[in-house]
């Protein structure tokens, strides 16, 4: 009792993006979509005061790894869970954190987080950017704020659509799970959330990312432009693969983008 009084004690960081989730029935939303076997390696990103982590802790898994930056918050966790022995509490930063170590080809690696806003792209684009592809998850479900997951799910022909949509898209089949409203957030934030399922695809795991990367901040530089002129040094190839120069940017699909790197290589 002691424990769970301090860990409720702890006040959020500004410095750190800290919104601790409140909601009993978001939380409830969200147990549905945690995946239960005996063979899985979960993280959980970000656990904060461990309200997602009271629901997976009670799911069927080989181990449940916690990374928690905040030193307060991952000493009261470690207190909370130290005769649990298939849970680990790791105190440090997500976003500078060795993920190699969880690379496995028996156990399914899944990655569950209410990511800090403030970070969640760097995050997610440190994660996908492993030219060793498949990368080391399986699968993630993951809360961005909202706009951001309306750029991760746009399509081409969309406004939203841009450089982050096809990066995204070329490594992970995305899916719209949840939203998540300010108000299951205490403090409460300015943006509403949104929960997003991903799962690695091998459509083109052939493409060098830094590589598209470079090609997606040429043609997304000027959105307004036609791609002759964002993508004029590469007309000829935009030729041989029957794309209209006169498009622009967000008019190009993922897999338009993809194998014009294929060519470009």
């Amino acid at each position: 009792m002691r424990q769970l009084l301090n860990i409720n004690r702890v006040r959020p960081k500004k410095s750190l993006g800290q919104n601790f989730i409140t909601d009993n029935n978001f939380l409830l939303k969200m147990n549905d979509h945690i995946e239960s076997s005996k063979r899985n390696i979960i993280i959980e990103i970000g656990p904060g005061k461990g309200a997602l982590t009271e629901y997976l802790s009670k799911k069927n898994f080989k181990k449940l790894f916690l990374i928690e930056k905040d030193n307060n918050l991952a000493n009261q966790l470690k207190l909370k869970y130290e005769k649990i022995k298939n849970i680990f509490i790791i105190n440090d930063d997500a976003l500078t954190f060795d993920y190699s170590i969880f690379k496995s080809k028996e156990e399914k690696v899944i990655i569950y987080g209410n990511l800090p806003f403030n970070i969640s792209t760097n995050l997610l684009t440190n994660w996908i950017s492993d030219n060793e592809w498949p990368s080391f998850f399986n699968k993630m479900v993951l809360m961005f704020q909202r706009e951001v997951a309306d750029r991760i799910l746009a399509s081409h022909n969309n406004k939203k659509y841009g450089r982050l949509s096809v990066l995204v898209q070329s490594r992970c089949d995305v899916k719209k799970l949840l939203d998540a409203p300010a108000s299951i957030f205490s403090p409460k934030p300015k943006v509403d959330g949104t929960v997003i399922q991903l799962k690695p695809i091998n459509n083109y795991s052939e493409i060098n990312f830094n590589n598209l990367e470079k090609l997606l901040e040429q043609s997304f530089s000027s959105r307004r432009k036609k791609i002759k002129n964002t993508l004029g040094k590469h007309i000829q190839l935009l030729t041989k693969l029957d794309i209209d120069e006169n498009l622009r940017p967000e008019n190009l699909s993922v897999s338009n983008y993809c194998d014009l790197v294929k060519l470009i290589n």
